[in-house]
């Protein structure tokens, strides 16, 4: 049985939208596996993704607060009294003898515990919307999942797909929108895409899961974006402005005055946007480069430099 979603964030069942977001933060940080090495941090990152885009979604949380973990399989036109009822009589003759059986007056199942029969006919033609002993009603399809790959800079942005999807009723092409600010892991529902219902019952639904391709320039943390910065050992020394890309556009890094390799400098709100509050920041982080094969005038100046400098790079000060 999967670990109840609200257990998962830490919260009460009554918590609101920001308590949701704030704990979801907090946790994703501690997490996430370019974070968290430990070799069960993917799978709790996993398990905090679907809790987080579950009770974030008013709708999917009214579900799930009704029908708990059965929230996806159960149809749209499910009466939640019913269903409750049905899982009460189960809970109750989970343990007994009697069990299940036949011999019910209109041929069907009957189940006999202590006290009256229930009419298993009955019971499930009022979860599913049935037409009691005329047979079953409407049946929602089943829910599908699927991975779709992008770059750092389609999670940027948003882009477009077209998926071609398997089913019984053979494949089938969906034009998928991926919204601007998706990040890694993140599920993404397409209401009535998966599964064909039977008997007239809903289709079920797509979930899409993002997978963000390796990028050779920037690395992901979540929604912050990291990439080197390689600067010239007088722009180091002396402070520079250093003009940059980024998935964004243009950016400029102010580099203090005495910056030395591995030095971070953080552009605020220029990492993944985010469309339900603030989004990442870029790290830049400084690698001082030197040049391979210098000149002789740059040899020169090396050499003067050597004797005039005082500065000891192995000092402690």
């Amino acid at each position: 049985m999967a670990r109840d979603f609200y257990e998962v964030l830490g919260l009460p069942r009554d918590a609101d939208q920001s308590e949701i977001q704030r704990a979801y933060r907090k946790l994703a940080r501690a997490l996430h596996p370019d974070v968290n090495k430990d070799p069960g941090a993917e799978e709790g990152f996993k398990e905090l993704s679907e809790a987080y885009d579950v009770l974030s979604d008013p709708d999917q949380r009214k579900r799930y607060d009704t029908f708990g973990e059965d929230f996806r399989r159960v149809g749209a036109d499910v009466d939640p009294d019913a269903f409750r009822q049905s899982r009460a009589y189960a809970g109750a003759g989970g343990g007994r003898s009697s069990g299940w059986g036949g011999g019910g007056p209109s041929g069907g199942f009957r189940y006999s515990g202590s006290g009256d029969d229930v009419d298993l006919e009955d019971l499930l033609g009022g979860i599913f919307g049935g037409r009691g002993r005329g047979g079953w009603g409407p049946v929602s399809g089943s829910d599908h999942e699927t991975e779709v790959e992008v770059t750092v800079e389609e999670a940027y942005h948003g882009t477009q797909r077209t998926l071609t999807i398997s089913g019984s009723d053979g494949p089938r092409t969906v034009d998928v929108t991926i919204p601007a600010g998706v990040v890694d892991d993140q599920r993404i529902r397409l209401r009535g895409q998966g599964g064909q219902g039977s008997g007239g019952g809903p289709a079920g639904d797509l979930y899409l899961v993002v997978r963000i391709a390796p990028h050779p320039r920037y690395r992901l943390v979540g929604r912050d974006l990291h990439m080197l910065l390689p600067l010239a050992p007088g722009e180091a020394a002396l402070g520079s402005s250093v003009d940059i890309g980024t998935p964004g556009g243009p950016a400029t890094v102010q580099v203090p005055v005495g910056t030395s390799s591995h030095r971070k400098l953080r552009l605020k709100g220029r990492g993944l946007p985010n469309p339900r509050g603030r989004p990442g920041d870029l790290y830049v982080e400084a690698q001082i480069k030197v040049p391979t094969s210098p000149s002789e005038e740059e040899r020169e100046l090396f050499e003067q430099l050597g004797k005039v400098s005082t500065f000891n790079p192995r000092s402690s000060r």
